[in-house]
């Protein structure tokens, strides 16, 4: 989310977009797909997303998630070349991350499924990524909150407070490198993917109006 004072590699970047997606993924399907310690899913993922953004935010920004990068494009906190390779790093990372917890976690656990119902799913994800998108643009874009250390609380925080709002629901995304890692695994059915990604992509854009006006 926040802008290296020192401009990184492109390489750089991609590399720590990789690895706090990564663990962002991994820990969601470890914990809440896997169904390890599931009970606490929400807070071991919170802290894991806020440990990786606390890492790697001096690098990359600390997106770890498609609809982030193309709101702070849109927002002009994001070089436009860059959009796309972010973007596929994320979603690869995704993959990775979904792909080897499933052979880590074959032996021991049966993947969860959910049973997503249409409209209150995409509810959930329209609601929770504008929340997100919403507090990041907040903490990370707008001058009056610039010097601030609790970016990657706060934004963690709007992650923990929507898995233990909307987990049921949705299974609490909010991002599209996690959608696709939750297809990956078998949590999710691809014919189901559109619930999470076209309200994710909408609650972005919002986010990004809302806060056309404030510098």
């Amino acid at each position: 989310m926040r802008q290296a004072m020192t401009e990184y590699s492109l390489k750089a970047k991609l590399s720590a977009e990789f690895i706090g997606t990564f663990f962002l993924c991994f820990a969601i399907n470890i914990t809440a797909i896997h169904g390890i310690v599931s009970e606490y899913a929400p807070y071991v993922i919170a802290f894991v997303l806020m440990s990786m953004i606390y890492t790697t935010s001096f690098i990359s920004g600390a997106h770890f998630n498609p609809v982030v990068t193309l709101a702070l494009w849109l927002r002009g906190a994001c070089h436009g070349k860059e959009v796309l390779p972010y973007i596929m790093t994320q979603m690869t990372a995704g993959v990775f991350a979904s792909t080897l917890s499933g052979h880590l976690m074959m032996v021991q656990t049966t993947t969860v499924e959910l049973v997503i119902e249409a409209l209150p799913a995409f509810s959930a994800e329209l609601f929770f990524t504008f929340a997100l998108v919403s507090v990041i643009l907040g903490v990370a874009t707008v001058e009056a909150t610039s010097d601030n250390v609790y970016f990657g609380a706060a934004i963690s925080l709007v992650v923990l407070v929507g898995a233990l709002s909307v987990g049921d629901i949705s299974w609490a995304s909010f991002n599209p490198a996690v959608t696709g890692a939750l297809v990956i695994s078998g949590a999710m059915k691809m014919d189901d993917s559109w619930v999470h990604i076209v309200p994710q992509i909408i609650g972005s854009l919002s986010a990004v109006y809302l806060f056309r006006d404030i510098k």
